[in-house]
């Protein structure tokens, strides 16, 4: 049986890098942990296969924030998406296994620009991010 593919916003392959068990609500974060701890970080995770969306995604599915397909914050969001499509060179339909797009960033996303690429993000200023990124970039 072929496992489902996950379906991503741009800015959310970053997010998922991140990731340490925090979220928007209870649900949010436990939909986060089965998405990204129980898929992409288990044994076999590199090969799962994302494609990128333009609306709401697998992530989003339980956020308090969601309204349909958009987010009570859509500006924010889309602009977060547009920066993160740019650096990673995604487009709406790109399908990629979480291994490519973990080489995307670090060919794309060097060691401190993202307070750059997600200014506007609440998350950015506990600095799990940027601590995942420097940890893929050491090939940790």
């Amino acid at each position: 049986m072929t496992p489902p593919i996950l379906t991503f916003r741009p800015h959310h392959f970053l997010c998922s890098l991140g990731f340490k068990g925090k979220g928007y609500s209870d649900g949010f974060t436990a939909n986060m942990s089965q998405i990204v701890v129980d898929t992409l970080r288990a044994p076999g995770g590199d090969d799962t296969l994302i494609e990128v969306t333009g609306a709401t995604d697998d992530i989003c599915g339980p956020c308090p924030k969601r309204r349909g397909t958009l987010c009570t914050e859509q500006a924010k969001i889309a602009a977060l998406d547009a920066r993160h499509a740019r650096a990673l060179r995604l487009f709406v339909g790109t399908r990629l296994s979480w291994g490519e797009a973990k080489r995307r960033i670090v060919k794309h996303v060097p060691p401190g620009s993202l307070q750059t690429l997600c200014q506007g993000c609440q998350w950015l200023e506990l600095g799990l991010c940027e601590k995942a990124l420097a940890d893929l970039h050491d090939g940790h």
